[in-house]
């Protein structure tokens, strides 16, 4: 017994089923997606979907989230995945760069321009282009980008010469662009370009069952990088991560086991002293939340089945209302594969109400 409570058993999550029936097809792309949540495989279905498309994909959610590798993923389901993928963080680069760096410049275009420069969706044909924190654009450049879009050509900064691409682009962003279309600060006909296919990546909170997973993943990976003998967590270790709300999500997650393989020296067993985390966790799968009102059985008793089926009715109708009816969604906000979710609505005669 340790100072948490709990045996610090081992767990093996090496022999775990990390990607069920994957084809051959899909095995490139979805080998980058680690998990198995209901969550999770909601996005693998629609990669599977629209990575044969040329479609524009605007992916969204959270910081940490995954959004490129999701990216690289929708590029390998592809056609295109003989060509490399072209990215470009557009918070990374200062707006009077950011032209040259998409569509190119020539010799002497402006001060500094001392050689030709190739551009992002130059690079990018045949293939396609990532554009993270697209809602970091300036307008005036959002106006060129919607142009090339829509018309798939573009001048080089300097030149009067046109080029034509065949390029497929996948946005990303983690903020609401239909809010900064209302706060006119993004445009709304480029949002609309963008936002062809849109895919929300669910934050770790909402798919901790592959958490086992993430952490062996990265267990791995960090170990082989570091020439260090494979390294093992506890069962203890895995729960209280479980527990914990990831505000930083699967980056987070990531940063915190390269922590722990650097700290934790010669030993190949980790315990949850390995894993400091800066502040307290929350309940969520790993423990249930404290329900908001404290309940007290009425002297004359009451019927136990009505009164169960009443509650989880509750939470049912909750989840599906936070998922704007998505089932998949809200069968993840539950912790439920699909399958159970679906045969819970329909023992409460729900089903009908959400087809």
């Amino acid at each position: 017994m340790d100072a948490w409570g709990r045996n610090p058993a081992p767990i093996d999550v090496a022999s775990m089923k990390v990607h069920p029936a994957i084809s051959s097809e899909d095995s490139a792309w979805r080998s980058l997606l680690v998990g198995e949540s209901s969550a999770l495989e909601a996005v693998v279905e629609i990669i599977r979907l629209v990575g044969p498309r040329r479609s524009t994909v605007l992916i969204t959610g959270e910081t940490g989230t995954g959004k490129e590798l999701v990216a690289k993923a929708i590029h390998l389901a592809s056609p295109r995945a003989s060509r490399p993928m072209v990215a470009l963080n557009c918070s990374a680069v200062p707006d009077t760069l950011l032209e040259a760096e998409l569509f190119g410049h020539v010799k002497g275009a402006f001060t500094g321009a001392v050689a030709p420069r190739t551009g992002r969706f130059e690079l990018a044909h045949n293939s396609t282009l990532f554009l993270d924190e697209v809602g970091d654009l300036p307008l005036d450049l959002q106006a060129k980008l919607l142009r090339v879009l829509q018309e798939r050509e573009f001048q080089r900064l300097g030149s009067s010469e046109t080029v034509r691409v065949d390029v497929r682009v996948v946005a990303a962003t983690n903020v609401d662009l239909a809010d900064r279309v209302k706060r006119k600060m993004f445009r709304e006909d480029l949002y609309y370009r963008l936002n062809v296919v849109p895919l929300w990546i669910p934050p770790l909170r909402e798919r901790v069952s592959d958490i086992p997973l993430l952490v062996d993943h990265f267990l791995k990976k960090i170990c082989r990088a570091e020439g260090l003998a494979p390294k093992r967590v506890t069962e203890e270790a895995i729960w209280r991560l479980q527990r914990y709300h990831w505000p930083g999500n699967i980056r987070q997650l990531e940063n915190l086991v390269e922590m722990a393989v650097a700290l934790s020296g010669e030993r190949d067993l980790l315990h949850p002293e390995d894993f400091p985390l800066p502040q307290e966790p929350w309940p969520n799968a790993a423990a249930a939340p404290p329900l908001a009102e404290p309940f007290c059985l009425p002297p004359e008793g009451l019927d136990f089945e009505a009164t169960v089926n009443s509650i989880e009715r509750r939470i049912l109708e909750q989840a599906l209302e936070r998922a704007g009816g998505n089932k998949k969604r809200a069968a993840a906000l539950l912790r439920l594969k699909r399958t159970t979710f679906t045969a819970k609505l329909k023992s409460l005669s729900l089903a009908a109400d959400y087809c």
